[in-house]
């Protein structure tokens, strides 16, 4: 008589859920994330951060945009459990990267500049816009970067007005501020970076 042997691990449930290590604002944290988690749902609902807005949930207003890695990123798109090990910094972690303590300079441009109405994607265009000011002090062309910008690779591009526009193209404003968003972010790129792009 013949046995049937089976290998145990064979009628073993897939696991549905892994630790995920996660530096959020300067803080270490691991947790138990279902592997259908976004980063945004964790930061939210389980880290209780709740500046990254869910708007659309698509990807498309950037209402949940935050720092990963120093990039920007739209954190309803990506799954937690593939971001083990990054490092995120939201709107609520903006202030700790400030020189000298207190809010970012963004944040105090934006108070100046009523750069805000409801204030629903004033998080997601804060962390935008510190990650589009770090793209333009590094070299990133955009789709409005001048051909003498381009011509010199890695040179700091200026972030004149429409640069700005055309970076924070994928943060969308229900109530309309773009023209104070637009001018808060000038103001602080004006105070770190000179005219004519040099450091």
């Amino acid at each position: 008589m013949e046995v049937s042997r089976t290998d145990p691990t064979e009628d073993a449930a897939p696991a549905t859920s892994s630790p995920v290590t996660l530096r959020v604002n300067g803080t270490e944290h691991v947790v138990g994330a279902d592997h259908r988690v976004t980063l945004l749902d964790l930061l939210r609902e389980h880290l209780g951060l709740t500046g990254p807005k869910k708007g659309c949930d698509h990807g498309q207003c950037g209402a949940c945009t935050v720092l990963l890695d120093g990039r920007r990123a739209n954190s309803c798109l990506l799954l937690a459990v593939a971001q083990d090990g990054a490092e995120v910094t939201t709107v609520e972690g903006l202030a700790a990267t400030a020189p000298g303590g207190g809010p970012h300079p963004l944040q105090r441009a934006f108070l100046r500049r009523d750069a805000f109405q409801c204030g629903f994607c004033t998080p997601g265009q804060l962390c935008s816009a510190v990650g589009a000011l770090a793209e333009a002090a590094a070299g990133h062309p955009s789709a409005v970067t001048s051909a003498e910008a381009l011509a010199e690779p890695g040179r700091p591009v200026e972030p004149t007005a429409p640069e700005i526009r055309e970076r924070l193209s994928g943060n969308l404003c229900r109530c309309g501020a773009y023209p104070a968003i637009v001018r808060a972010v000038a103001d602080t790129a004006a105070a770190v970076v000179p005219a004519g792009g040099a450091a």
